[in-house]
Formats: structure tokens, C-alpha cells, sequence
């Protein structure tokens, strides 16, 4: 439950460092280490800030049509999380749903026989279904029939969501053989999940979808000020830098 990577990283975002700048500026009677902080947390705060870095961190990707996307083995749906709200309704409720909608436009497109959803599961949320199940029942409500969707088993992360995806294509293609697939995932997710995928020996054409960014916005003074909402984008994003630059050191070291 406890997750000591989290911990450490907290100390390497916007308001972990702007606490032990304060913190180290009051106990060393520095007044610049606490205008520093302070500083920090106020840029990493602003749109102006945290715009460009989260489109950095989805790599200037773009959302391409359907028709534009080439044919392959399988349609990969990477899990996003789900919120399973008070009451005794037995439901759960979307974070977002552009991956799940991402993935079935594409099936519904002809891009692939076949579609994959990963099964999403959350040791704070031990009793929930696992999140490929529940979206399979989505997508047969939508006609797509039920022997053309596949569910991985339980898994935590992307790392294993690639090698849970390898394995289910591994045991319906010929030995050898290396499985293409179409990856729906966050544009800001995806550099990292196909790098893990190809660590598992797939293939992958990326079909990033939930951009965090509106494209053709226009600059403002508003852009300037610290807002809530801009400091989760800078926050999002860092996170995902430090998680992509975690798996690719890793890689280098073995």
C-alpha cells in the first residue's frame, strides 16, 4: 500500500521543493531560499508554465483520424483508473473516457480483429472489478461482439500491462513471430508505454488520445498567474518525465 517511490518523489515536485527551500531558507535564516520556494511554486503554477510542459511531455504529439491509421493485429487499450463512488449502487465512474471511445473507433474503423483492454486493478481499491471487464461490458453495449475483445489479467503498472498484452498475443500468433499492435493510451503516456511495449517484443503505432492542452489557444496576462489547475498539469507532467527517465535508465543499466 505504501509506495516508497512516491514518497521520494514528492520531494522532486513543485511543492516538495518549494517546502524544503522554505523550510532550509527559515532554519539557515536565508531569506533567498524562501523567495526561491516561493518562486518555484508560483511559476510551476502558472499556464504559461504548465501549457508548455505537459505539451513537451506528450511529445508535440497531435490526434490523427481514424482513417488515417494503418491496419494491425490488435487494438491495445492501456487502463486509465476508475472511481467507485459512495453508495451501495455497485457502479464505478470514469477518470476519462477518450481511451476506451479511442479504442472502439478505431475497432469500429477496421483497424484490427481484435480489441484488448488491460485489467486495470488498484491495491487501494482491492474489491473492484478489474477495469478490462467492466469496459468490455461497455463496449458489447456499444455492438461490438464479445469473442472479439480480450481482458489481460490483474496488473499494476504499464510494465505490466505490455508483458500481460505479449503474453495473450504470444499464445494466438505462430512462435517467432512478432505482434503489431495499435496502442490507444494518453498522449502525455505514450513515450513511455511504447517503450515498455517494446521491452515486451511488440510492435506498437501510437494512437494518443486525452490531450491535456487545447490547441490554438492564445496568450494572456491571465497565463501569468498561479491557478490550481496549471500546477496539476505541471505536476502530471513531471511525474510522467520522471517515470519515462526511471524506465530508460533501467534499460541502459541491464
Amino acid at each position: 500500500m505504501i509506495n516508497l517511490r512516491d514518497i521520494l518523489l514528492m520531494f522532486v515536485m513543485p511543492i516538495g521543493i518549494t517546502i524544503s527551500l522554505v523550510v532550509s531558507g527559515l532554519v539557515l535564516r536565508r531569506k533567498a531560499l524562501c523567495w526561491t520556494g516561493i518562486a518555484v511554486l508560483w511559476l510551476a503554477s502558472t499556464s504559461l508554465v504548465g501549457h508548455a510542459i505537459m505539451r513537451a511531455t506528450e511529445g508535440w504529439q497531435v490526434r490523427q483520424p481514424l482513417s488515417a491509421m494503418p491496419v494491425a493485429q490488435a487494438i491495445v487499450v492501456l487502463s486509465e483508473g476508475r472511481v467507485r463512488p459512495p453508495g451501495d449502487a455497485g457502479a464505478s465512474e470514469w477518470t476519462d473516457a477518450d481511451r476506451f471511445y479511442g479504442g472502439v473507433g478505431l475497432y469500429k474503423s477496421g483497424k484490427a480483429p481484435i480489441l484488448i483492454f488491460t485489467g486495470g486493478w488498484s491495491p487501494r481499491q482491492p474489491n473492484a472489478r478489474l477495469e478490462g471487464e467492466v469496459l468490455i461490458g461497455y463496449a458489447m453495449d456499444l455492438g461490438i461482439p464479445r469473442d472479439r475483445m480480450l481482458s489481460t489479467a490483474k496488473v499494476q503498472s504499464t510494465e505490466q500491462e505490455a508483458h500481460a498484452v505479449a503474453d495473450l498475443l504470444a499464445a494466438r500468433t505462430a512462435p517467432s513471430t512478432k505482434s503489431r499492435v495499435l496502442l490507444v493510451t494518453s498522449a502525455l503516456h505514450m513515450r513511455r508505454a511504447r517503450m515498455l511495449f517494446a521491452r515486451a517484443g511488440l510492435e506498437t503505432i501510437a494512437f494518443p488520445v486525452d490531450f491535456k492542452v487545447s490547441a490554438g489557444r492564445a496568450f494572456t496576462l491571465l497565463d501569468l498567474l498561479p491557478n490550481a489547475a496549471s500546477l496539476k498539469l505541471t505536476e502530471t507532467a513531471l511525474r510522467e518525465l520522471y517515470g519515462f527517465a526511471f524506465y530508460w535508465s533501467q534499460s541502459r543499466i541491464s
